[in-house]
Parts: C-alpha cells; structure tokens; sequence
C-alpha cells in the first residue's frame, strides 16, 4: 500500500504532463493552420525544426556531451528525419485546407494502422476485436470526409497520406527504442528535418512584413519543442497503459482551439467520426500498450 501512495502522485504527474503536451501540439497545429495561408511551407518547416534542433542542443548537449551523437544506425536516424519531415508536410497541406478538429480526429486512427503494419512487418496477431476497432475507426473517417458529399474535397485525402507516412515512423521508432537513447533519436531527428528543410529554404524564402506571423512561427516551435519535452517526461513517470487514453485529449484541444482562432464548429456528422475514432482508437492504442506492442505517439505537425 505504501509503494502505491508513492506511485500514484508520479502517475498523475505523468497523466498531466501527457495531457499538457497534447495542449501544446493542438496549439501547434492551430498555428500551423493560421501561418498556413501566408507563409511558404517549407519556410514554416524550417523555423519548426530549425528551433527543435537548436533548443535541443542547447538543453542536452552540455549535460550528455558526446555520448549525445552515438548511435548505431545513423542511416535509420536520417530517415527517421525524412518521414517526419514528409509528414509535417502533409500536415501543414492539410491544416491549410481542413479544420482542425477534423484534422486532428482523421491523424489519430494512426495507432490502429500502426497495430495493422505491426502484425505484417513484426508479424504480430490481430485479434477480431482489433481488426473491429481498426474498422470502427476507418468508418469515422468515412463519416467525418463523407466521399460523394457535397462537401467532399480532394484535399480531405491528405490526412490519410499522413497517418500512411507516420505510421511507418512509428515502425522505425520502434526499430530504433530498442538500442537507440530517445533523447538522441529526438536530437537527430530535429537536425535531420531541418538540414532537409535548409536546402529548400532559399527557394521558399519570403520576408515577412507581420509581426504576427513572426510571433507564430516562434510559437510554432516553442509548441513543438515543448510538447516533445513534455512527453518525455511524462512516459518517465507514468507507464504506457496509463497515459495512451489521454493521447486522445487533443482532439479536444483542437476542436476548442478551431472555435476560438476560425470560429468553426464542427457539424453532426463530424462530431459523431470524431467521437468513433477517439473511442475506438483510445481503446485500440491501450490494447496496443498493455499487448507490449509498437509504442503510441501522436502524429507531429
């Protein structure tokens, strides 16, 4: 009993960081989404991943010196900075054409297709309760892009190609946990993002006569830089099983943040998608963690 009492209060830390890094990362996207229709993207991703490089660095280097840069697949390392690159692009293109609340809904079915790559790439058993969360979710997706509606746009697709992409991130991520320290797998994947990103940014560069804009693409970063952190922190306090369900807060950061910056509510329709992929994916990513199978993170903007 006594070993409880103690654990308990570094569980609810662990419970409150999660759900203050999920605030963080509904704040970037609700950035994102804002910076997205005046600023070139990949200007925007260089300023995203230039401050999680830097801050990194900054913060770890001096307190792990070398032993920060060792690592036994550097080639895994750059493309773990390629896929997460390719995804935030998606997702800066689908934020600039879709609400947020929706945005964030449509990502999270990632842990259910992660499940799904596991059992073909690690050869992992999907139970028929899995294969029907997998189903439940994919069907709010149906529900919430409602293909053949009149509100149905190309652009809706683009999550999709997102939750594809940083699903075999996650892969890799798992690949990578097993001998990787993931405050080095942190490091290199913010450098690697924004080296890519360097090379573009001659092309995408445009000055910016806003100060609004200037304070958002720091915030963006900050955001960005602190939710990672935070995460970090929080699966130290807490286990897995734990923390999973709360992942699922951020879709309601999203919504209340694409109420109080756009003034949009989602309509019936969507709400109803999004509450199948919150329920049905929170459920599937627990079973995923309490099955020890790919560790669950949120796709990143």
């Amino acid at each position: 009993m006594a070993g409880l009492a103690r654990t308990a209060p570094h569980a609810l830390t662990g419970i409150a960081l999660q759900v203050a890094a999920m605030a963080c990362f509904a704040l970037l996207d609700t950035t994102t989404k804002f910076i997205s229709a005046s600023v070139p993207v990949l200007m925007a991703l260089w300023f995203r991943y230039a401050f999680q490089a830097v801050a990194t660095t900054v913060a770890v280097l001096p307190v792990r010196g070398r032993s920060l840069l060792r690592t036994a697949h550097p080639r895994f390392q750059c493309l773990r900075g390629v896929l997460l690159l390719t995804s935030s692009m998606l997702a800066f293109f689908s934020l600039k054409y879709m609400p947020v609340g929706e945005f964030t809904a449509i990502v999270m079915i990632s842990p259910l297709v992660i499940t799904l790559l596991a059992s073909l790439t690690l050869g992992e058993r999907v139970s028929a309760l899995r294969w029907a969360l997998v189903i439940g979710g994919f069907l709010g997706t149906l529900i919430i892009i409602r293909p053949g509606d009149d509100t149905f746009d190309w652009t809706m697709l683009l999550p999709l190609a997102l939750v594809a992409t940083h699903a075999w991130f996650q892969i890799l991520t798992s690949r990578l946990a097993r001998t990787e320290d993931p405050v080095t797998t942190h490091f290199y994947t913010g450098w690697v993002s924004m080296l890519i990103a360097s090379l573009a940014l001659p092309f995408a560069w445009t000055w910016l006569d806003s100060w609004t804009l200037w304070g958002g693409l720091v915030l963006m970063g900050v955001m960005g830089t602190v939710g990672h952190f935070m995460m970090i922190l929080a699966y130290g306090r807490a286990p897995a099983s734990t923390l999973t369900p709360f992942l699922y807060t951020q879709i309601g950061f999203a919504m209340i943040g694409g109420w109080l910056a756009f003034s949009h509510v989602p309509d019936r329709w969507s709400i109803l998608g999004i509450a199948l992929i919150a329920t049905c994916g929170a459920a599937g990513a627990w079973l995923s963690v309490r099955e020890t199978r790919v560790p669950v993170a949120p796709p990143e903007s």
